[in-house]
Parts: C-alpha cells; structure tokens; sequence
C-alpha cells in the first residue's frame, strides 16, 4: 500500500472519530464534566500516552529555531482549537457544531492566501461566500434553546473560532510534519498544552467527582482521550506528511456526515430545514473551494 493512500487513510479516519466525537463529548457534558476541565484531561492523557509509546520512534532534538512555531501550534491546535470547541460544543447541539466544523478547508484558504499568497480563483472566492453563508445561517437563525443546548448562537460561533484556530494550526505545522517524526511532535506539543491550558481548567477539572463516575462516562472521557485527541492528533500529523493542509482540511466534511448518522441514530439530535439548508450551503462552498481547476489543453 502506497504512502499517500495510508495518508488519506489516516485523514479518513481521523474524519470518522470526529463526527463520533460530536455526540460522544456532548452526551458527557456538563453532567460529568465541564468542557475546561475536559481539556486538561485531553491534553495531559495524550500527551502520557505519546511519551509512552515515544520510545518506539527516532530520537529527535528539537531545532532552537522550531520552537516558536512548535509553541505556535501548541496555543492554537491544543488550546485554543479545544478550548473553544469543547465550550461550544457545551452550548450547542451536536449536529450544528459538525456543520459549522466543516468550513475549516475554507478558512485554510483564506488563510493560505494571506499568509503563503495562495491564488484565490473566481470559483473559490463563490465557494468562500457560499461556505460562509451557510455557517452564519446557524449562528444567526438557530433557536436560541433547545434540551441540553443553553445557548446555540453562541455555541456556534465559538465553534467558527475553533474552526479559525484548527485551520491555522493546519498551516503552521505542516513545514514541521517534514522535518520531525508524528510523535515527536505531538509529545511536545501536548506538553506544552498541558501548561498553556492549566490555568484555564484546573477549576474545572478539579470538580469532577472522579469516584462516583458511571462506567459510561468513564469510557465516554476514555474514547474522547484516547481517540479523539491521542489517535486523531497522530493521524492527521502522518497524513500531513504526503498530503497538503488544503487537502487534508477538506476531509472534515466527513464529519457531519457521521455525525448526523451517530446524532440522530442516538437520539441525541435532530434534523431540521435549516441544517439541512445550511449543511448544503457548506458542503457547497467547501466543494467549490478544494475543487482543482482542469489543465488547459496543449495548445
């Protein structure tokens, strides 16, 4: 099997863990934990688990001049992008934030354009409005309150900044993926998370009355530690080695998707005109934006 296919391998299955993830952190929230206290468990059980399994690859030092933009990452891959994310996701239902979450590739470019001086086409630029449209539909025209969702304007728009922040992240440890092993990274990134985010969410974590959890939580925070954040983290980083930001930000499309499926199924969340609408909308813009222009024929 080629390099570039276990890649998009990889991305497909970071892509499927995360539309799980939807309804998953939902369900745990705020009942057994709350979304700042979530993070600190994330990134301090990630990053246990990638300094345990860090002896099985290449002994790297860290480059002086790589830790800025490894500290970069850090603030905005593991905490503001989580931060952010879990917060929304507390004040909005399941279904919209995996909308809203699909308009990464869009801000990649966005961001390409300013920061690299990527070319934006007139297609892209129809796709950027239609994308951006279909978000705001959200934010904007959504009920304000529905079960276990307190304030879904505001939950999506904190997943739109999660969204900014991800797709940032993208772009600035993409020269990293080439230059350092997957775990090498990530190892030090979450450590760095870890003290970047404790301020945050000690209060919270400390909270949790970790005895009296129920097993389903337990394997609720278990699955969002372990695959969520351990497991999606390390297939993305090995996926960005053969293929570009851009490209692998187009994978969160598969997000709703499975998020819709698991929501619904579950009973956690419902489908209505307007996701439907502004699910369409992004799926759209998001088609419009990654879609790669035809070569022009010999002349």
């Amino acid at each position: 099997m080629n390099s570039r296919l276990l890649a998009i391998l990889a991305a497909i299955g970071a892509g499927t863990i995360y539309g799980i993830n939807h309804t998953v952190a939902k369900g745990l929230m705020p009942v057994y934990i709350q979304p700042f206290g979530f993070i600190l468990l994330r990134v301090t059980g990630a990053a246990i688990l990638f300094w345990l399994i860090s002896p099985l690859g290449p002994k790297e030092k860290i480059a002086t001049s790589d830790w800025p933009r490894l500290l970069g990452c850090a603030v905005l891959g593991m905490c503001i992008n989580m931060l952010f994310f879990f917060k929304g996701l507390n004040l909005t239902t399941p279904i919209n934030s995996s909308v809203i979450t699909t308009i990464t590739p869009i801000i990649v470019l966005v961001l390409a354009a300013i920061l690299i001086k990527e070319k934006i086409t007139l297609l892209k630029t129809v796709g950027i409005i239609t994308g951006l449209a279909g978000a705001l539909g959200l934010i904007l025209f959504s009920s304000s309150e529905v079960r276990n969702a307190s304030n879904i304007p505001l939950g999506n728009f904190l997943v739109l900044i999660n969204a900014t922040s991800y797709g940032l992240y993208l772009i600035l440890v993409k020269p990293l993926t080439s230059k350092y092993h997957p775990v090498t990274l990530m190892k030090w990134l979450f450590t760095m998370a870890i003290i970047i985010n404790l301020p945050f969410t000690l209060k919270e974590f400390t909270q949790v009355e970790w005895s009296s959890l129920p097993t389903e939580a337990i394997f609720g925070m278990s699955f969002v530690v372990v695959g969520t954040t351990f497991l999606t983290y390390l297939l993305n980083v090995y996926a960005l080695r053969q293929l570009s930001a851009s490209t692998i930000s187009a994978f969160v499309y598969l997000q709703p998707l499975i998020a819709i499926i698991y929501a619904v199924s579950t009973g956690a969340d419902s489908l209505n005109m307007l996701k439907i609408v502004a699910a369409l909308l992004v799926f759209a813009g998001v088609y419009m934006v990654t879609r790669k222009p035809k070569p022009k024929p010999a002349a």
